[in-house]
């Protein structure tokens, strides 16, 4: 054999190599690839959209936070006013109806000053009697002196 149709040879055999190469192992392996490369490159990009989204979620949340202490702390203050409230009608409430005892208490007085006035005139009425009586000696008849002992009682 002679080294230059060997080497003629081994070119030839290297050049159909080369072809089959590109035409049936090159592409498959290109396609698997580009494939995989856009994988990496779609997940990069689904990575960079949920990065956003979970920034622009936060953001969200933080303003849902800030309305909610907003509205709680709005709550909080209309029940402080609102029990202050109820404090002073409670307040008022109590006023009033301690001036209403107050005005009873002073009214069953009053009227308890009435009888006491009443029920003493009957024992000066009875008294005076008693003293007309023993002065005079004799006896004197209390339903017979009726107006007199009215007229009495009236002046006292």
């Amino acid at each position: 054999m002679n080294i230059n149709a060997t080497l003629f040879l081994q070119a030839v055999v290297f050049a159909i190599l080369v072809w089959f190469t590109m035409k049936f192992v090159w592409p498959p392996i290109t396609k698997a690839l580009d494939e995989r490369a856009q994988k990496i490159a779609d997940g990069l990009a689904a990575a960079d959209k949920a990065k956003t989204e979970l920034a622009a979620a936060n953001q969200r949340v933080e303003k849902e936070l800030a309305n909610s202490r907003n509205e709680t702390a709005v709550r909080l203050a209309d029940a402080e006013r609102r029990a202050q409230q109820i404090i002073e009608e409670a307040k008022v409430r109590a006023t009033e109806e301690a001036g209403k005892i107050v005005a009873a208490a002073r009214a069953d007085a009053e009227q308890q000053v009435v009888r006491a006035r009443e029920a003493l005139r009957e024992q000066v009425a009875t008294l005076a009697v008693k003293g007309a009586e023993q002065i005079l000696r004799k006896e004197v008849n209390p339903a017979v002196h009726a107006d007199l002992l009215g007229r009495l009682k009236a002046e006292l």
